[in-house]
């Protein structure tokens, strides 16, 4: 069923897209990427951290990122080597969970914050995304929150994009 999903998200860029860069600290998941990768467009797999992506300045047109700016240890530095990656009028497009407007989602996010980032990879509750993503030097072109299905302190949705200020 993985590998469905995998055909299904890589099918889905336009014709144009000449190159796919995939950035992954552990050598691990990338083998498992590779076994899993369709070979339906050119995926190279960068073994790096977002905190130093190992890319030339301004040298793509668009960043990716879905449900890892919670994981990410440093996330200032991630975005500020997303921004540098970038050419300008490149994009940040993002699909991420994170904090909750509401006060009640929050405190209970920020109580159960530490024991979770133990316990779940180092996957943050309470990020406030579309505050690192505005800090970071980036303007909102688009932005929707909301709760997807599930528990409320896991579930509150950040998808949108992102340009150079």
């Amino acid at each position: 069923m993985r590998k469905s999903r995998c055909v299904s998200a890589l099918a889905r860029y336009p014709p144009a897209v000449r190159e796919l860069l995939a950035l992954e600290p552990d050598p691990k998941l990338i083998s498992m990427a590779r076994d899993k990768s369709p070979g339906t467009r050119p995926l190279n797999f960068l073994e790096a951290s977002a905190e130093e992506i190992p890319l030339e300045n301004g040298s793509v047109d668009t960043v990716i990122s879905t449900w890892t700016m919670c994981s990410i240890p440093d996330i200032r530095r991630a975005l500020e080597e997303m921004r540098r990656v970038l050419r300008p009028g490149g994009r940040l497009l993002f699909a991420e969970h994170g904090l909750s407007p509401e006060p009640g989602v929050r405190k209970w996010q920020n109580r159960l914050d530490p024991l979770w980032h133990r316990v779940s990879g180092g996957c943050h509750l309470n990020r406030p995304i579309e505050e690192v993503i505005g800090t970071a030097g980036f303007r909102m072109d688009h932005l929707e929150t909301g709760y997807i299905s599930g528990p409320k302190i896991m579930t509150f949705m950040y998808e949108g994009a992102a340009r150079l200020q």
